[in-house]
C-alpha cells in the first residue's frame, strides 16, 4: 500500500495525467500490483534514473519505491501503459508454506535470531484460524500450534516450548475467566512463554488480574492487525504489551484510582451494572450506558450474580437491595 501511495503522489506530481487506474489482485503466485497512467512519463527514463539511483541518489520517489519493494522482496517494473503514460508493477511472490499468502518482513533493524514461535488458545476454532491466517503472513512469526482448552495448551507448550501464548481468558462455556489460572500455570514454568491476552473482556479487575497471573500484555480482540504484531513482537522483546484501553487502567491503578468494592466482594463496575439492573435493562442496554460491549455486560452480570448467591437478575436486584447496594 505504501508503494502504491507513492505511485499516486508522483503520478499526481509529475506526470501531468488526467486519469489513473490502480489494480491489486491476489493470485496463487502472489500478490500483484498495478498503476498505470496518462501522463507523460517515459518508462524507459524512469527505469534508468533507478540504476543511476543505485549509484548517484535517484528521484526520491523512485528510491522510495524501490526500498519498500526490496524490503518485501517484491519485483518492480516500469513498462509503457496501455493509455500512453507509464505502468508501474510489482508484483510479491507467495510464501511457500501458503499458496497465495504472501510473507511481510520482519521490521528493519530487528534482533530477531529465529521466527518467533507462538502458540493461539481460544475456544473458537474460528478466532484460532483467523489469528493464523494474520500472523502467518509475518516472517518473523511461527505458528506452532493452536489449542481449545487448557488441558490442550499445556500439552501443546511443553511439546513445542513456544516464545509467546496467545490467550483468551474464556476457555469454556462455564468459566468466563479459566485463562487465568492458565495463565498461571503457563507463567510459572521453567523458561516460560511470554503470554498475551488478547480477549472480548475489558475489566480494570481482569486486567490486573491477568498482570498478577503473570501476562506480559493485554489487548483487546478488536485490536488491528499491525498493533496486534507490534504487542507480539514486543513481549518477545522482553517489553510489556496493553492496548491503550488496558494501559489506562492500569495506570490508573497504579495511581490510586481504583475505587474500594462496595458490597460482597463487588467492583465499583458491578455496582455499577447492578444499578442498571434494579433499572430492568438488557445486557445490550447496560453496554451502552457503561460503553463496554454487551457481552462485557454479561460477563460482569454473571459475576456479581455469583457474589450475590443468586441465579436469576430479579434475585440480584432483590439482594442487593437488602444488603443497601441499591
Amino acid at each position: 500500500m505504501k508503494i502504491a501511495a507513492e505511485c499516486l503522489f508522483n503520478v499526481t506530481r509529475h506526470a501531468g495525467a488526467s486519469r489513473c487506474t490502480v489494480r491489486l489482485a491476489y493470485r496463487v503466485d502472489g500478490v500483484r500490483l498495478s498503476v498505470s497512467d496518462d501522463g507523460t512519463g517515459d518508462p524507459e527514463l524512469l527505469r534508468r534514473s533507478l540504476r543511476a539511483g543505485a549509484r548517484e541518489g535517484a528521484h526520491r520517489g523512485l528510491g522510495n519505491m524501490a526500498s519498500r519493494a526490496q524490503e518485501v522482496g517484491a519485483v518492480l517494473r516500469f513498462t509503457r501503459a496501455r493509455m500512453g503514460g507509464v505502468r508501474v508493477e510489482v508484483r510479491l511472490p507467495a510464501d511457500p508454506a501458503g499458496p497465495g499468502i504472501p510473507r511481510r518482513a520482519a521490521p528493519r533493524g530487528s534482533r530477531m535470531a529465529e521466527p518467533i514461535r507462538l502458540v493461539v488458545v481460544d475456544d473458537h476454532a474460528i478466532v484460532r484460524q483467523g489469528l493464523r491466517s494474520i500472523l502467518e503472513r509475518e516472517s518473523d512469526i511461527q505458528v506452532v500450534g493452536e489449542a481449545a482448552t487448557a488441558a490442550q495448551a499445556l500439552d501443546l507448550v511443553a511439546l513445542e516450548r513456544p516464545h509467546i501464548v496467545l490467550l483468551d481468558l474464556k476457555l469454556s462455556a462455564g468459566s468466563d475467566t479459566a485463562g487465568l489460572a492458565l495463565c498461571g500455570e503457563l507463567t510459572r514454568q521453567p523458561a516460560a512463554p511470554g503470554v498475551l491476552v488478547v480477549t472480548t473482556f475489558l475489566d480494570e479487575q481482569l486486567v490486573l488480574s491477568a498482570i498478577q497471573a503473570g501476562a506480559r500484555g493485554y489487548v483487546l480482540k478488536d485490536v488491528d492487525a499491525v498493533a496486534l504484531v507490534a504487542a507480539i513482537r514486543a513481549v518477545r522483546g522482553g517489553e510489556s504489551a496493553f492496548d491503550s484501553h488496558s494501559a489506562a487502567m492500569v495506570v490508573r491503578s497504579l495511581a490510586g484510582g481504583t475505587a474500594p468494592s462496595p458490597g460482597p466482594g463487588l467492583t465499583s463496575r458491578e455496582q455499577a451494572v447492578l444499578t442498571l439492573l434494579a433499572r430492568g435493562l438488557s445486557n445490550a442496554a447496560i453496554g451502552r450506558e457503561l460503553y463496554i460491549s454487551a457481552t462485557t455486560a454479561k460477563f460482569h452480570v454473571g459475576n456479581l450474580m455469583r457474589k450475590l448467591s443468586v441465579s436469576r437478575r430479579a434475585e440480584a436486584v432483590y439482594a442487593g437491595s437488602k444488603l443497601g447496594l441499591i
